[in-house]
């Protein structure tokens, strides 16, 4: 065979093994063959769905363990911490001799909170001469701390308001005259998108979303990564005819499939099994889980563009995906953020999730209210063609810095 038949044999060769189809066999009996592929597709968005379920079980934590100080110890003060013991949110387990003895407890991490009764509580309430109640909760646990303080603060206050009521009987008044005495202005609360105030409803559709776009950026990355790794991303450049787009188109489609099943799992267990509010379309709905999928899978290959290191670029894929629960404004209003640093919560596509799910899911208030966030999403698909000559030039000359 002459040197002309034999370039017209491989490339016949070459046409016949290439391919955004064979390019896609190739990856998936990559992900197949590799356990570390299970993992960031399956195993760990699994384990932090049912961590999280098992967690918000019960909507909120209940029965956060406290401690009272009772140094009165007369039938008023036991009648107060009967009824701080019989609130849905508090479980006395330690009742201490003294505040030292409490915070001691407090500090140990045994006890989330302190309620101190004072000496003379009883006798100076009913000679109206206003005992002060103490209570102290550990910020440090904010959550069970918030409750707790709310607890503490609506027993004292009910205390007050009870033995006001008391001595209002006593000197003549009727309770239907006493009571708008006592309670002049009448509050009701009305609690929107979230009328049973259940963490899950809020943690559940935030933090797991969250994860799955961390794992979203490690996994495109490394799978990019191991073609500049192992020297194989000639091979691939080849398979896809000198196309990096059909390379990449090739390589990224069975993730994206599999992913696109982890996030209707993900949208069946929170919707359907758990029966989160579902106020909205169930359509606008899947289409931002397919859309954020894709502009998640677009974000890291920017970031491969950007960094075309496998190092490097999961460095800045696990910092941003970790910061993403901060930066997102899911642990911490963007309000109440410096202005520069706020401006980071738009540059990652969960927080297009996020507020697609508060107007469809919790609000239902229908496509035009969201348009934007979709446009968002578009955005960020359409970022890895600004770097697709980057991409290209390091695909065909694979350099592996360790």
């Amino acid at each position: 065979m002459n040197s002309s038949e034999a370039t017209r044999a491989s490339s016949a060769s070459l046409r016949r093994d290439g391919g955004v189809r064979a390019i896609m066999l190739r990856s998936l009996l990559e992900i197949v063959r590799r356990p570390l592929y299970w993992i960031g597709f399956f195993v760990l968005p699994l384990f932090c769905f049912l961590f999280l379920a098992n967690e918000m079980e019960n909507g909120l934590p209940m029965r956060t363990p406290a401690a009272i100080v009772d140094l009165d110890r007369t039938s008023l003060s036991r009648t107060v911490e009967q009824n701080l013991n019989g609130m849905q949110l508090v479980q006395l387990d330690m009742a201490c001799e003294s505040f030292t003895e409490a915070r001691k407890a407090m500090q140990e991490g045994k006890v989330f909170g302190v309620f101190v009764i004072p000496r003379g509580f009883q006798a100076d309430l009913l000679s109206g001469r206003g005992p002060v109640i103490q209570f102290y909760t550990n910020m440090t646990y904010f959550v069970p701390a918030n409750l707790l303080y709310k607890t503490f603060k609506t027993t004292a206050l009910y205390t007050k308001a009870g033995v006001a009521l008391k001595v209002l009987e006593t000197a003549g008044a009727n309770p239907e005259e006493a009571v708008p005495m006592l309670n002049p202005v009448s509050v009701v609360d009305r609690s929107l998108g979230n009328p049973s105030l259940n963490y899950g409803v809020y943690l559940c559709n935030s933090f797991i979303p969250g994860v799955v776009q961390l794992m979203i950026f490690l996994v495109t990355v490394f799978s990019l990564g191991q073609e500049l790794k192992y020297g194989t991303s000639r091979r691939l450049m080849q398979m896809a005819h000198g196309s990096i787009i059909r390379a990449l188109f090739g390589k990224l489609l069975p993730q994206t499939l599999i992913w696109l099943v982890v996030v209707f799992f993900m949208e069946s267990w929170l919707f359907g099994w758990n029966g989160y509010p579902m106020n909205g379309s169930w359509f606008w709905i899947t289409l931002s889980e397919v859309l954020f999928v894709l502009a998640a899978q677009g974000m890291a290959v920017f970031i491969f563009g950007v960094l075309p290191n496998l190092r490097l670029s999961l460095s800045v894929c696990a910092l941003i995906g970790v910061l993403t629960f901060s930066i997102a404004a899911f642990s911490f209003p963007i309000q109440s953020m410096y202005g520069p640093i706020s401006i980071f919560s738009w540059i990652v596509p969960v927080r297009y999730n996020f507020m697609i799910y508060i107007n469809e899911a919790l609000n239902g208030l229908g496509f035009y209210w969201s348009r934007w966030w979709f446009a968002a999403y578009m955005v960020f698909i359409l970022l890895p063609f600004t770097l697709l000559w980057r991409i290209k030039k390091a695909m065909l000359n694979p350099v592996y810095v360790p």
